[in-house]
C-alpha cells in the first residue's frame, strides 16, 4: 500500500470560512475537554489515601474508569445531545479531535515525557475528514474564484457539510491513486486542503547501485559532500529574527484582542510561514541536487534530540537536519536512490585515506591534515568521505554492490567488518 499526501490551494467563500473557523473552534473545545478529563483522572490517581481533603482529595471516583478514545468518544454522543454547537460540526471531524489526543498521549508513552498540552484560542488549526466513498475532488469541473483580483479556473472539491468550493489543483492526482481522507488547514496565507491519496501497489525498496556519496552535516556549511562539494547555509530565522522581535515588541504594546493586536498577529504568523516554506524549499532542492548525481546517499545518524540543546540550538534548529532528512530519504526513495544512515561516532576524527585516527579538533580546525599519510583536505568533506565509506561497509554486508565500471569492481561483494549503520527508510505517509 502506497501513501502520498499532496497539499492544495482551496479558496471558501465568507459562509464556509466561517463554518470553518467555527469547526476549528469546536475541535479545539473538545481536545481541550477531553484533555482535562485524562489529566484530572492522573492527577486524582496521585492523591495519597492520608492526604489533607484541605490540600489534596479525590476530584474524581476511585472505582472511575480510564477515560481513554472509546470511552470519551461514547460520551461525545451524548454530549452532542446537550451541546447544538458540536452538532454543527460533522461528527468525524470531533472524533478525529479525540484521536489525535489519544496519538499524543500514546507518544509521550513511547518516548517517556511530552505531556499533551492544552490549546489555546487560535492554536488548533486544522481538522479532517477520514473517509470518503468517493472523490471529492469533482473531475476537472471549473469554477472561478478569485485571488487578489485575478479570476482564476480551479476545479472543484465537495466537503461534508460544508459543500462545494474551487480549489487549485496544480498537480494532477496521479492515475491509480484514491483520495482516502482530506485535512483541511488554516495558514496565515489562506486555507489548504491536504489529500491523503492511496494506492494498492507494492513498490520495492531501492537496492546499492551507482555513484556512492556521503554527506556531512554543519552549521559552518550546511553540508558537505564527499566529492569535496560544498553547500553553504542560509540563514533562515537568524536573517529576519531582527524584524520578527520589533513585531513582538509592538505587539506587546497592544491591548489583547484588539484588532491592532490580530494585524499584528497575523503579520508574525506570515513571517513565520515565510521562514517554514523557503527552508523547505532549500532542502527539497538541496535533497535533488545530492540525488542527481549519485546512485546511493549515505549520511550520519545523529542524535537530533542533544543537538536542540544548548549554545548552538537556536542554529541547529534553524538549519532543520531532522526535517531535511525526511526529505532526503523521500526524495532518493522516489527517484530509486538508496539512501542509509551511518554512526556518526568519530567521523571528523578518523583519516580517510589510511584510516588512522586523527584525534579531537577543535571547532575552529577547519582543515583536516593526517600525520600518517599526509592526507589534507577540509575538515567536513573528510568527514563525508568517511561517511561514505561506512555506507559502503553496511551495504556489503551480504549485497553485491554495483559499482559504476571506472570504479572496476562491478557487482564484487564486499565483507563486512564492522555493523556500524543501520539502513533508512522512508515514513509509511509520504509527501512531496
Amino acid at each position: 500500500m502506497l501513501n502520498l499526501t499532496y497539499s492544495y490551494r482551496i479558496y471558501p467563500s465568507l459562509d464556509q470560512e466561517a463554518q470553518m473557523l467555527d469547526w476549528l473552534e469546536q475541535c479545539r473545545r473538545v481536545y481541550n475537554y477531553a484533555l482535562a478529563e485524562r489529566k484530572d483522572w492522573i492527577n486524582s490517581r496521585k492523591c495519597p489515601v492520608n492526604a489533607c481533603s484541605i490540600r489534596q482529595e479525590y476530584i474524581i471516583p476511585a472505582e472511575a474508569p480510564y477515560p481513554d478514545y472509546y470511552k470519551q468518544q461514547n460520551a461525545l454522543t451524548k454530549a452532542k445531545e446537550e451541546i447544538p454547537e458540536l452538532k454543527a460540526v460533522h461528527s468525524q471531524a470531533l472524533q478525529a479531535a479525540l484521536k489525535r489526543l489519544d496519538k499524543s498521549f500514546k507518544f509521550m508513552a513511547e518516548r517517556g515525557f511530552g505531556f499533551p498540552r492544552f490549546k489555546k484560542f487560535g492554536q488548533y488549526r486544522s481538522f479532517v475528514f477520514p473517509q470518503f466513498k468517493s472523490n471529492p475532488v469533482k473531475g476537472f469541473e471549473t469554477a472561478v474564484a478569485t485571488t487578489e483580483g485575478t479570476p482564476a479556473t480551479r476545479c472543484l472539491i465537495k466537503l461534508p457539510k460544508i459543500g462545494v468550493m474551487p480549489i487549485n489543483l496544480h498537480r494532477p492526482i496521479p492515475e491509480g491513486f484514491e483520495v482516502k481522507q482530506v485535512r483541511v488547514v488554516f495558514k496565515s496565507s489562506g486555507w489548504y486542503a491536504q489529500l491523503i491519496l492511496q494506492a494498492d501497489v507494492s513498490v520495492p525498496e531501492p537496492m546499492p547501485q551507482g555513484e556512492p556519496i556521503g554527506i556531512d552535516l554543519g552549521l559552518e556549511r550546511f553540508l558537505a559532500v564527499s566529492t569535496g562539494e560544498l553547500i553553504e547555509r542560509p540563514r533562515f530565522f537568524v536573517d529576519l529574527q531582527s524584524q520578527l522581535r520589533w513585531l513582538q515588541r509592538k505587539l506587546r504594546n497592544k491591548e489583547k484582542g484588539s484588532a491592532n493586536y490580530r494585524k499584528i498577529q497575523a503579520k508574525m504568523r506570515a513571517l513565520h510561514e515565510h521562514i517554514h516554506n523557503v527552508r523547505r524549499e532549500f532542502h527539497f532542492l538541496t535533497a535533488h541536487r545530492l540525488c542527481d548525481s549519485a546512485g546511493m546517499v549515505f549520511a550520519e545518524d545523529l542524535n537530533l534530540k542533544m543537538t536542540s540543546r544548548g549554545m548552538l540550538a537556536k542554529h541547529c534548529l534553524d538549519a532543520a537536519w531532522g526535517s531535511f532528512l525526511d526529505i532526503l530519504k523521500w526524495v532518493a526513495w522516489k527517484r530509486g536512490v538508496y539512501f542509509a544512515q551511518v554512526d556518526p561516532n568519530g567521523t571528523s576524527q578518523t583519516c580517510p585515506q589510511c584510516g588512522a585516527q586523527t584525534g579531537k579538533k577543535e571547532l575552529s580546525e577547519r582543515v583536516h591534515h593526517c600525520r600518517e599519510c599526509g592526507y589534507t583536505t577540509d575538515r567536513d568533506v573528510a568527514a563525508a568521505q568517511v561517511v561514505e565509506q561506512r555506507g559502503l561497509v553496511l551495504v556489503a554486508d551480504g549485497q553485491s554492490v554495483i559499482l559504476p565500471v571506472e570504479e572496476g569492481c562491478l557487482g564484487t561483494p564486499m565483507k563486512q567488518e564492522t555493523p556500524t549503520a543501520r539502513k533508512g527508510s522512508p515514513r509509511s505517509t509520504r509527501s512531496g
